[in-house]
């Protein structure tokens, strides 16, 4: 199978390329060096690059008459992103569908988010209740041209999306643009052009996203929330964890289709959606833990636990994770118990972030072991790995705000293990790591071990 290999700079030129990715470069009318020019590949070298995780998808791009099923691999790292593009299979047109009843019912699904659609001039024909109503466009707006309409926003290569959706008949999103009015309102367009039988272009049509900014007053203002004061985690949870909550349900109900089959880049491309909304819940938690740990009053409550029982529960809150790589959790078995001082909440989070740490940097087949033990009056938690290791210089660095293991590794905010110790510092424990290069890592969670005789399970 052939595999053609570049590389985009974080500015998002094409800086090398095989010669069979160079002419489909050329095709597109790039230039070797300059501003990649597929839009397909472009979009997921940003996502890859943006997000900071390896990114995977099946594309179908134009190259002259024909068109192209790859699969590309971006890769991001400190020089850009690496591609890896196979495949290069052609496949047959997507047959033309869409008669006026087909649009009808397909417009009538989407009133309900915002819709419009043109003729085959781009001329304005249908705009939902919704358009009218939100955005005050009303419809004096029928019948103009769509551009008179809306003022077309360049992105950041330089691109119009909706223009090379028409000119490779594909569906577009993310098309910024604003309204002609006094506020120059940001909107956000997606869509798809629209075909009679037989191939006759008839209009585009799709959905309008209005940016937060321009939504009702009872939508939170965003810029509300970075206030450092007693309501900071309040005001993000009220900002953020809703919002991304609704992504993830609907990017994990696209990708499951289970309100129907989609394409299979379709899917894709919602995994990805998913899995990103997930990485930015995690980041709110962080956030929000690091505004409490960093209060002068902060303090935590702390009862009995049972140290080895939450060893466990981690191990198993991860265990979908671990075996995603052939990672195995050597836990403490069923039975055994160790009591110790402070909040289960809490000494679950630190476990959960020192055993996800540990998965995280295990070469795949390895295994991560969680020991359990008392010492010295505290009870010790232990999570070694085979991971590369960490050099002595670097062990008290992990410790600090926005410090990774490996700055290297795509992923983490650099607070878990900030908030990990200063959560157990205040349970009267502590984190600390033992490391050397090749040799793994062995992090090690201390918490005061109960009084003789007093348990609570």
């Amino acid at each position: 199978m052939l595999t053609a290999h570049g590389r985009v700079d974080p500015q998002g030129h094409l800086v090398s390329a095989d010669p069979v990715l160079e002419r489909l470069q050329r095709g597109a009318g790039g230039v070797p060096g300059g501003k990649i020019a597929i839009p397909q590949i472009a979009t997921l070298a940003r996502l890859a690059r943006n997000l900071s995780v390896p990114v995977s998808r099946p594309v179908l791009v134009a190259d002259g008459l024909k068109t192209l099923e790859l699969h590309v691999d971006a890769r991001p790292d400190n020089d850009g992103v690496g591609l890896a593009i196979s495949g290069w299979d052609s496949v047959a047109p997507v047959p033309v569908t869409g008669t006026a009843a087909d649009r009808e019912h397909d417009f009538a699904l989407l009133e309900a988010d915002g819709a419009w659609e043109t003729d085959s001039s781009l001329r304005i024909t249908r705009l939902s209740e919704a358009v009218d109503g939100d955005l005050g466009i009303g419809p004096a707006a029928r019948g103009q041209p769509l551009a008179r309409v809306f003022r077309l926003v360049p992105d950041e290569s330089g691109d119009l999306p909706i223009l090379i959706a028409l000119a490779n008949r594909i569906a577009f999103v993310g098309q910024n643009a604003e309204l002609f009015d006094e506020a120059s309102t940001p909107v956000i367009l997606s869509g798809e052009p629209v075909f009679e039988d037989g191939g006759r272009f008839s209009g585009l049509r799709g959905r309008i996203m209005q940016l937060a900014s321009t939504r009702q007053s009872h939508e939170p203002d965003i810029r509300a929330v970075y206030h450092a004061d007693d309501g900071f985690a309040r005001r993000l949870d009220a900002a953020l964890r809703g919002p991304i909550g609704r992504i993830i349900h609907n990017a994990d109900a696209a990708a499951a289709q289970i309100d129907g089959p989609v394409r299979r880049d379709y899917a894709s491309y919602a995994n990805d959606i998913a899995s990103a909304a997930r990485h930015l819940l995690g980041l709110v938690d962080d956030l929000s833990n690091l505004q409490a740990v960093e209060r002068a009053d902060f303090r935590i409550d702390t009862d009995i636990i049972d140290l080895a029982d939450i060893a466990r529960r981690a191990a198993g809150l991860l265990s979908v994770r671990a075996a995603d790589r052939e990672v195995r959790i050597d836990r403490p078995v069923e039975g055994d118990q160790l009591s110790a001082v402070g909040d289960f909440g809490r000494v679950l989070q630190i476990m959960v972030n020192l055993v996800g740490n540990a998965v995280r940097y295990s070469p795949d087949g390895s295994a991560v072991w969680i020991r359990i033990e008392a010492e010295g009056g505290m009870a010790v938690a232990i999570v070694a790995d085979q991971g590369k290791g960490i050099a002595l210089e670097d062990q008290e660095r992990i410790f600090e705000k926005f410090e990774r293991v490996d700055p290297d590794e795509p992923g983490g905010s650099g607070l878990g293990l900030y908030i990990s110790r200063r959560l157990a510092r205040a349970m009267g424990g502590d984190v600390t790591v033992d490391s050397a290069p090749g040799q793994g890592a062995r992090f090690v969670l201390t918490l005061p071990l109960a009084p003789v005789g007093i348990s609570d399970f």
